[in-house]
């Protein structure tokens, strides 16, 4: 009888811990998620991508007010302060063959730019894609008055903001009139914060043409861009010089978009009837888009003043830049890659 109770005290036990075994292989290993059933489970949700900055495509979803300054751009106003920290520059021909740039500001400000200099009607074409953005600059023609009073801008010229402008020594007038982006803005009630102006930012197209260098000439003044592995930039060369930033280094950009537009005599001239170009930024035309150290045949359009500028491929897909700054090299018609 012992035996015999010992046998099914055995077999009992045996019963249950086999029935614990079997509970147990439905439940996970410590430190171990359960595998999703082949029906009735929903996959894990692909996480959003971070917003990025409509100027850049850099990663950023805060939208400041922006901020337009019309900077020198000749050697007696170089090197010019600021630049490196703007989102946009855009490079305009103006009298006697010179260039003016006007540099867009929104993502980050520098602490002061300069030189400040006076503002050119093709400013107030370019310039309602942004909405209302504020402008610093010094002085317009008199006839050139009543255009920016009725302009789509919050005008923080130095006659308008004159606390925000100081004269930076060691240079001479009027070469030497700087201003101070935050002082700027706090004086711009109702300026328009950063939106989409057509631009995209993505993967290169892969039709490109390798390049190591390209140029663009005004009468008198020529661009020349070459590319930089190592800085992943097109840096900026100007008159057969390197371009510098006053803060160091030169100057340069992961895109340089070379918009060729329609460009012509103004109403207006300068002291020495030397008349102001005039740039059609609307419209369509043909451009070059400079990345990677390729160039891109491309077309831009630009359907009205507030309209945003689109950029596309010849295949009329987007034509997107490599994010970080861009250059707008607003150039006169010519062939597309000489």
């Amino acid at each position: 009888m012992r035996v015999s109770r010992k046998i099914a005290v055995t077999l009992a036990g045996a019963a249950v811990l086999a029935q614990a075994a079997a509970c147990s292989s439905d439940e996970p290993a410590a430190g171990k998620q359960p595998q999703a059933a082949a029906e009735g489970t929903t996959p894990a949700e692909t996480p959003s991508p971070e917003p990025t900055h409509p100027f850049t495509g850099l990663p950023g979803a805060v939208r400041r007010p922006v901020l337009a300054a019309k900077i020198e751009n000749t050697s007696a106003g170089k090197p010019q302060l600021g630049l490196r920290s703007a989102d946009i520059v855009y490079v305009e021909q103006v009298e006697a063959g010179l260039t003016r740039l006007m540099a867009i500001f929104s993502s980050k400000l520098p602490p002061k730019i300069g030189p400040v200099r006076s503002a050119r009607i093709s400013d107030l074409h370019i310039l309602p894609q942004f909405g209302k953005p504020a402008l610093a600059y010094s002085g317009v023609q008199t006839k050139m008055i009543p255009k920016v009073q009725q302009a789509s801008l919050v005008d923080v010229s130095d006659s308008r903001a004159p606390g925000a402008y100081f004269r930076q020594p060691g240079r001479y007038a009027p070469y030497n009139l700087f201003a101070e982006p935050r002082k700027l803005l706090a004086q711009a009630p109702g300026v328009s914060k950063a939106k989409d102006i057509g631009f995209t930012f993505g993967d290169a197209p892969e039709d490109g043409t390798p390049r190591k260098s390209f140029s663009v000439r005004y009468p008198a003044a020529r661009f020349t861009f070459t590319w930089s592995d190592s800085a992943k930039k097109w840096l900026v060369w100007q008159d057969g010089k390197k371009d510098m930033a006053a803060e160091g280094g030169q100057l340069g950009a992961p895109t340089i978009v070379v918009q060729y537009a329609k460009t012509e005599r103004s109403e207006f001239h300068d002291l020495n009837q030397s008349y102001t170009p005039l740039v059609h930024s609307t419209g369509t035309g043909r451009a070059v888009v400079l990345r990677d150290g390729q160039a891109f045949k491309a077309r831009w359009s630009r359907e009205s003043e507030r309209d945003g500028t689109v950029f596309t491929t010849e295949n009329g897909e987007p034509m997107n830049f490599a994010p970080g700054q861009v250059w707008v090299v607003l150039a006169a018609p010519k062939p597309v890659i000489p």
